[in-house]
C-alpha cells in the first residue's frame, strides 16, 4: 500500500524540482534578453553587464557544493526554501540598482547563490524518490532547465517591451516567489526502505564511500572536468544567442523565439538521450552529444538568415540540454545515493566555472572586435577538449574495489 503512494509523491517532489530549476535558471539566464536594454538604458557596457552573468555562475559554483552537502544532512526543503526567498530578493533589488557595481552585486551574487540551491539537492532528492526510472526523473528535473527559454524568458522580452526593463525584473522575482515558496513546501524526505535499494545489491558498497574518498576517483575527476569544458564551450553562445540573432538583423521578438526553440530542442533532448542512455550506457551518448554540440558551435560562424537559425537551434539544443542529465546519472551510478547531493554538488560547481567563462567572454569579445566570431572559435576549441576529456572517462562499471581499499585504509 505505502509502496504505490510513495511512488506517486516522488512524481511530485520530481515536478516540484523540474519547476523550481525552470524558474531558478530562467531568472538568472533571463539576462540574455535583459543584456541589450539595460545597456541601452543605463549607458553601461556589454560586458560589464554580462560580468553579472559571470558572477551569477562563480558563486552558483561555489555554493552548489555547500548547497548540496547542506541537502544531505540536513534535508533538501530547507535548501530549496532558503533559495526561493533568496533568488526573489534578488531579483526584487536589482530590479532598483543605480549603478553597474550594484547591478553586478545583487544580480549576480545573491541570485548565482539562490540558483545553486535548486539543481544538485532535487536532483538527489529526485533520484531518491524513484528507484525503477531514476535516469527519467533526473532528466525531468534537468528538463526544467530546457523549460526556461520558453517560459521566463518570452515573458521576460514581453513585460520589457510593455514597461521597462526594471518593472519586468522586479515582476519577475514577485513571480518566483509566489511559484517557489510553496514548491518548496512540497519536498519531502524520501522513504527510508526507498534509498538502500539498488540493483545487484549496491546497497552495501555504497556505505563505503564518502565524499573525500569520492574526490579522488579518477571518475569524480573526469566528470568534473568533462562538465566543466561542456558548460564553457555552450555558455558563451547560449548567452549571446539573442543578441547576435539581433546583430544579423533579426527583430528582439523573433531572435527571443530562436533562443526558445534551443530551450525547447534542449528539453526534447535531456530526454531522448536520457532514454538512449538507459540502452546503450551513458558514456557514448555523452562522447555523441558532446561531438555534436562542438560542431553546432562551429556552425554559428556560417548562419545569418532566420531558416538557418532556427535549424541549428534544434541541432545545438538537443546537443546541449541532452548531455546535461547524463552527469547525475553517472554521478548516482558510480557514488550512490548517500552522498549524491555532496559529489554532484561539487561537479556542478565545476560547471558552474565553465558556464562562467562564456557571458564575460561573449561580451569582452563583442566589445573588443564588434562582433561574436572569435567567441564561436574559442567555444568550438573548448567543445573539442570536452569530447576528448569524456573519451578518457576510466571505467564502464562501477568502482567498488577502490572504496573498499579506501574504507579500509581510512579505519
Amino acid at each position: 500500500m505505502s509502496k504505490p503512494s510513495g511512488l506517486a509523491y516522488g512524481w511530485i517532489v520530481v515536478g516540484a524540482g523540474a519547476l523550481m530549476t525552470c524558474v531558478g535558471f530562467g531568472a538568472m539566464l533571463s539576462l540574455a534578453v535583459f543584456l541589450q536594454p539595460i545597456s541601452e538604458s543605463m549607458g553601461w557596457s556589454r560586458a560589464g553587464v554580462s560580468a553579472a552573468a559571470t558572477i551569477d555562475f562563480l558563486c552558483m559554483g561555489i555554493a552548489a557544493f555547500f548547497w548540496g552537502s547542506l541537502s544531505d544532512r540536513f534535508g533538501t526543503r530547507i535548501v530549496v526554501l532558503i533559495g526561493s526567498v533568496l533568488l526573489g530578493i534578488g531579483l526584487v533589488a536589482a530590479s532598483q540598482a543605480t549603478s553597474l557595481w550594484q547591478f553586478q552585486l545583487l544580480f549576480g551574487v545573491l541570485i548565482g547563490i539562490a540558483a545553486g540551491s535548486f539543481y544538485a539537492p532535487m536532483i538527489a532528492a529526485a533520484s531518491a524518490w524513484i528507484e525503477h526510472r531514476r535516469s527519467l526523473a533526473v532528466a525531468l528535473v534537468s528538463a526544467g532547465m530546457g523549460v526556461a527559454p520558453l517560459t521566463v524568458a518570452p515573458a521576460a522580452s514581453w513585460l520589457i517591451t510593455a514597461y521597462d526593463w526594471r518593472t519586468a525584473m522586479l515582476m519577475i522575482g514577485i513571480a518566483a516567489w509566489a511559484l517557489l515558496i510553496p514548491a518548496a513546501l512540497l519536498v519531502r524526505p524520501a522513504p527510508q526502505a526507498a534509498a538502500p535499494t539498488a540493483a545487484g545489491g549496491a546497497g552495501a558498497a555504497e556505505l563505503q564511500w564518502t565524499a573525500a574518498q569520492a574526490f579522488r576517483t579518477p571518475q569524480f575527476i573526469t566528470l568534473a572536468c568533462a562538465h566543466f569544458a561542456c558548460c564553457a564551450a555552450h555558455s558563451g553562445p547560449i548567452f549571446h544567442m539573442v543578441s547576435y540573432a539581433m546583430i544579423c538583423g533579426i527583430a528582439p521578438m523573433t531572435a527571443v523565439s530562436v533562443y526558445s526553440l534551443a530551450g525547447l530542442s534542449g528539453l526534447g533532448g535531456r530526454l531522448a538521450l536520457g532514454a538512449l542512455a538507459d540502452r546503450i550506457g551513458a558514456k557514448p551518448v555523452l562522447v555523441g552529444g558532446l561531438s555534436v554540440q562542438a560542431l553546432a558551435v562551429a556552425t554559428y560562424l556560417a548562419v545569418g538568415q532566420l531558416g538557418e537559425f532556427y535549424a541549428l537551434s534544434v541541432i545545438f539544443g538537443l546537443a546541449y540540454g541532452g548531455v546535461m542529465p547524463l552527469y547525475a546519472v553517472l554521478v548516482r551510478e558510480y557514488f550512490g545515493a548517500r552522498i549524491m547531493g555532496t559529489v554532484f554538488g561539487a561537479v556542478s560547481a565545476f560547471a558552474s566555472l565553465g558556464m562562467a567563462l562564456g557571458p564575460w567572454a561573449g561580451g569582452f569579445v563583442f566589445d573588443t572586435f564588434h562582433g561574436y566570431g572569435w567567441l564561436y572559435v574559442g567555444s568550438f576549441g573548448i567543445g573539442l577538449a570536452a569530447v576528448a576529456v569524456a573519451l578518457s572517462f576510466p571505467s564502464a562499471s562501477r568502482p567498488s574495489q577502490p572504496s573498499l581499499d579506501l574504507g579500509r585504509a581510512a579505519a
